[in-house]
């Protein structure tokens, strides 16, 4: 689809979404204001009545009450206040009685129920006439009525607007607040002349002098306007509210206990007159927030009619324009963005690849690399400054992981360094103690296992160096054997007996690898090693092919499935973040040997044995190698364990000092010669003995300036013919014993050695 339809089917389909926004805008806004309408003509409609009938149902419970207790109150005032009762409920019916559009309308729903309460209006006035019934009952009639009316101003409350639902809250409460107060001028009025209350009524009266203030205080105070607030200042500040509230704090700390109920102080007596001067005053604060909110709700209203207008009239005017702005940026886009797309693809295929590629490898990035801004103002002139900027931050943020790896590479090094520096102080110090006690077996055999483990945590720190991107340098002056190579190698492995080795052609390696050479076979053959039956062999092969010296470790471990090496070999070949790296950390030894494999330019690849196990086969360039000369094939095999001599245990001797034997100070970037292998001794020990001396290589100028060789005696040639026939290898006893053998006879040993120890401390004095 061409971009001029897209641009054309962007355009419309906002345009359509708008024109739909808007119009569920504006029905929503004139449904609200509808409701609004609704909500201030049920105000006006039976606002008012119904609150004049909430005035006068509280003053006729009053004056009922005041009669029910013995008080002088005469038969002409409550027929007069009972006439001034039922105009206010004429008023209301007729108001109730008014047709309302909504079908739904809640405000007529409760002002229903309040109509069906006044239906009992008439049989409660018998009921006090004739005095059946209780005082309590009949004025809990005119308090249910009451509560019902207070909640149909609640209904009033639930506009659709939340700032007139939030002030009109206010005015609920102050005529809860007022309800509470009437309440309690009906509880002293029940106390009559004698001013008593039973223990019931006193506490209504101590619990409504404690609501009507903590509503004026938490719920209406703080929350009217400026002008509401001045005037209940005004109300709070007369001397009525405070004749009302001395009375109330006589009632509440004056009174006195007697049988039956409490007797009240002569100063309630004055609240009729004081309460009496308050209910105009409150009535016309509540009239004025109830019209408030009204009018308020009419302007609300008003305002939301004009916005609906406003919308409609600029949605109008905003569609046109975006027709005519389609038109015109069409043909403009169209050229700006071939531009753009030509200048991000060359920046995204080549510049920044480029740029990411140096930074990983280390080198700097000049700023020209970078695509600049151009501050064009146009739209497609702040994109492409924008596309500027997101490169020249990609490129800060690979800068700034470059060098946090190259910082953290550093930092690890560092550690590293110290901690070799300790492991070959330890070392030196296990090959001190071997030196010294090399006459006790025992103690020679523990030592050697810590050596061998020690010379493990060596090659775990070198690990840790390899992979926070160093190199270990290489202490070697000469060129060392493959043969000895090998030996070097599996000399780092902790389970060095399984591993027969065999170099069948006679070849060196330079000096500057050696050490990388070895420590990476030492890993592939622990992984051997680690993998495969305990009873297994694991042997490593070298031999010269046409790319330089193969080198092949092969074990009889599990089968592996093919992915599996895939994925093996995938490692081998990519260095990985510090984050996949953390996640394995328990395979950190394919990683080392794959950076090793980078750093030696040598090629690792694993596959599956002929035997069911793994083969790892090495290729080590030629580069690496010093050829020597010509020998017969070299097999090694790790010695088995001597016989024991029938006549019992050898007589232990000092172990003799064997300055050949010992291995230079181990630190980080330093390696010790190729170990000996251990023979056994008289009892089955390891012990190490001296390495064998290095055929000297012997090189020749490349210039041609050397002397001619001397001439060399050729072996065989003067000896008998029956001599000159090759030996036939001596047949090497194999070890019959099982590993749990083995296992039980050292675990033996260990106790007898603990056991004699034990009696040599109680010996002692």
């Amino acid at each position: 689809m061409r971009l001029r339809t897209l641009l054309i089917w962007l355009a419309a389909v906002p345009t359509v979404a708008m024109g739909a926004q808007v119009f569920v805008t504006a029905d929503r806004l004139l449904e609200q204001s509808s409701h609004l309408r609704a909500d201030v003509a049920d105000g006006q409609r039976i606002g008012r009545p119904l609150y004049d009938l909430m005035a006068e149902m509280q003053a006729e419970r009053t004056m009922t009450a005041a009669r029910w207790a013995g008080a002088p109150v005469s038969r002409a005032d409550l027929s007069r206040r009972r006439a001034a009762t039922d105009r206010a409920v004429a008023a209301f019916r007729r108001a109730a009685d008014t047709d309302d559009d909504r079908a739904t309308d809640q405000v007529d729903r409760y002002a229903r129920d309040v109509r069906i309460q006044l239906d009992d209006l008439d049989a409660c006035r018998e009921r006090t006439d004739a005095r059946s019934g209780t005082a309590d009952g009949t004025t809990g009639y005119y308090t249910g009525v009451i509560g019902r009316i207070i909640r149909t101003y609640q209904q009033f409350s639930n506009m659709d607007d939340a700032t007139l639902t939030q002030e009109s809250r206010p005015v609920v409460a102050l005529l809860a607040a007022s309800e509470v107060l009437a309440h309690e001028d009906t509880i002293l009025a029940s106390a009559g002349p004698a001013g008593k209350l039973s223990s019931g009524k006193f506490g209504e009266l101590t619990n409504a002098v404690g609501a009507h203030r903590f509503l004026y205080g938490t719920s209406v105070v703080p929350y009217l306007p400026a002008d509401g607030r001045q005037a209940y200042a005004r109300i709070a500040s007369s001397d009525a509210w405070k004749t009302k509230t001395g009375i109330e704090n006589a009632a509440l700390s004056d009174h006195r206990d007697i049988p039956g109920g409490v007797a009240l102080p002569h100063a309630v007596r004055g609240w009729p007159a004081a309460y009496a001067k308050l209910v105009p005053e409150l009535a016309a604060l509540n009239g004025d927030r109830l019209r408030a909110v009204l009018e308020h709700a009419d302007t609300t209203a008003d305002d939301l009619e004009t916005e609906v207008f406003w919308l409609v009239a600029g949605s109008a005017a905003g569609l046109v324009l975006v027709g005519g702005v389609v038109v015109f940026t069409t043909r403009t886009v169209l050229r700006r963005l071939a531009l753009l797309h030509e200048r991000t693809v060359t920046v995204a295929e080549e510049t920044l690849p480029g740029i990411v590629d140096r930074l990983q490898r280390g080198q700097s990035v000049d700023a020209d690399m970078l695509p600049q801004p151009r501050h064009e103002k146009d739209e497609v002139g702040r994109i492409s400054d924008a596309f500027a900027r997101v490169v020249a931050v990609s490129v800060d943020g690979h800068r700034q992981l470059s060098d946090e790896r190259r910082g953290f590479g550093m930092f690890t090094a560092g550690i590293a360094s110290r901690t070799g520096n300790l492991v070959s102080r330890q070392l030196s110090l296990t090959e001190d103690l071997e030196d010294t006690f090399g006459h006790d077996e025992a103690l020679l055999a523990q030592l050697m296992k810590s050596d061998q483990l020690t010379v493990g945590m060596r090659r775990q720190i070198e690990n840790l160096l390899i992979l926070s991107g160093g190199e270990i340098p290489d202490p070697h002056s000469e060129p060392m054997r493959v043969a000895d190579l090998l030996r070097e190698a599996a000399a780092e492995v902790e389970d060095f007996r399984r591993i027969e080795r065999v170099a069948l052609d006679e070849v060196s390696v330079e000096p500057r690898v050696i050490s990388a050479i070895s420590h990476l076979l030492a890993e592939l053959l622990d992984n051997a090693t680690r993998f495969s039956p305990p009873a297994s062999k694991v042997a490593i092969r070298a031999e010269l092919v046409t790319d330089g010296l193969s080198v092949e470790i092969e074990d009889r471990g599990p089968r592996v499935a093919p992915e599996r090496y895939e994925e093996m070999n995938a490692r081998l070949h990519a260095a990985p973040p510090y984050a996949v790296l953390a996640e394995n950390a328990h395979r950190l030894g394919l990683f080392v040997v794959g950076h090793l494999a980078d750093q030696l330019q040598a090629r690792v690849t694993l596959r599956r044995s002929t035997f069911g196990g793994t083969a790892a086969i090495v290729i080590i360039p030629e580069e690496h190698l010093v050829q020597a000369e010509k020998h017969p094939v070299t097999t090694e095999k790790h010695p088995v364990r001597a016989e024991t001599p029938a006549a019992g245990p050898a007589p232990r001797t000092p172990a003799p000092q064997r300055p050949d034997e010992r291995k230079p100070g181990l630190v980080l970037h330093a390696r010790s010669h190729p170990p000996a292998d251990p023979v056994p001794t008289a009892a089955g020990l390891p012990r190490r003995q001296p390495a064998e001396p290095r055929a000297a290589v012997r090189t020749v100028p490349r210039d041609g300036s050397a002397p001619p060789p001397l001439p060399e005696r050729v072996p065989q040639t003067h000896i008998a013919e029956q001599l000159r026939e090759q030996r036939a290898p001596e047949p090497v006893r194999a070890d019959k014993e099982t590993p749990e053998e083995v296992a039980d006879a050292w675990s033996d040993y260990e106790q007898g050695t603990e056991t004699v120890e034990i009696e040599l401390r109680q010996d002692q004095p």
